[in-house]
């Protein structure tokens, strides 16, 4: 479903003369189908990078990436749009959405945006919320006044609302407690079982062990090694 292969990619640092920073060469991964795969290595190795590729934020050197049919390498603005809406989702670490929307409404968005009803959206929302611990009196409030802890929650569940095939997770259990850790856990694990291909960074060791079918270890695609 995710499939990395020859993945290069440098940074051009246009305020410093035009040097050129090799970041990542010759990555490549495959993630099947229900299938979790933990990215590993220190700190700067590339795994931020390597998933920011795959979502489409990053344009690659050279290489592929394929998720399902579409090489997100090559892949128009409006293809890539079009992958996220509807196969890859991605709960990154941060919560960005636009101010005002009801929390209830913010979870649910995905898939309105697949022409989902309203009122099942709302009620596939209104689950995810409760199982995450989230107060429904907050729900007709906006995330962006939420705690830290409690926008990750958010996110945690706008990433979920849809059943998307793919799906890319920056350290969810960051920073959460043991019962909200455990939901999220659960989350994978049901995301697994229905066939999603996950591709993740854990820092939390014990999750990686418990969700993680295999690891790769990033450190092995920098350039000084892939050389």
């Amino acid at each position: 479903m995710i499939e990395v292969e020859n993945l290069c990619k440098s940074f051009t640092l246009h305020n410093q003369g035009g040097a050129v920073i090799p970041v990542m060469a010759g990555a490549t991964l495959r993630v099947a189908p229900g299938e979790c795969v933990g990215l590993v290595g220190a700190s700067g190795a590339g795994k931020s990078t390597l998933m920011r590729m795959i979502w489409g934020n990053y344009l690659a050197g050279s290489g592929r990436i394929m998720v399902g049919d579409l090489d997100v390498a090559r892949a128009q603005p409006r293809e890539i749009i079009a992958l996220r809406r509807s196969t890859l989702g991605y709960v990154s670490q941060f919560l960005r959405v636009v101010p005002r929307v009801p929390t209830l409404d913010v979870v649910a968005e995905p898939l309105r945006a697949l022409g989902v009803d309203a009122d099942q959206a709302r009620d596939r929302a209104a689950g995810l919320l409760a199982r995450l611990n989230i107060p429904e009196r907050l729900w007709p409030l906006s995330p962006t006044t939420f705690s830290g802890g409690e926008q990750q929650r958010v996110n945690i569940a706008r990433g979920f609302a849809h059943d998307y095939p793919a799906l890319l997770l920056d350290e969810p259990t960051a920073s959460l407690d043991a019962a909200n850790r455990e939901t999220v856990l659960r989350l994978i694990e049901e995301a697994r079982g229905r066939g999603a291909a996950i591709l993740g960074i854990f820092h939390d060791e014990a999750a990686r062990e418990r969700v993680c079918n295999r690891l790769v270890d990033v450190t092995a695609f920098t350039p000084a090694k892939a050389a």
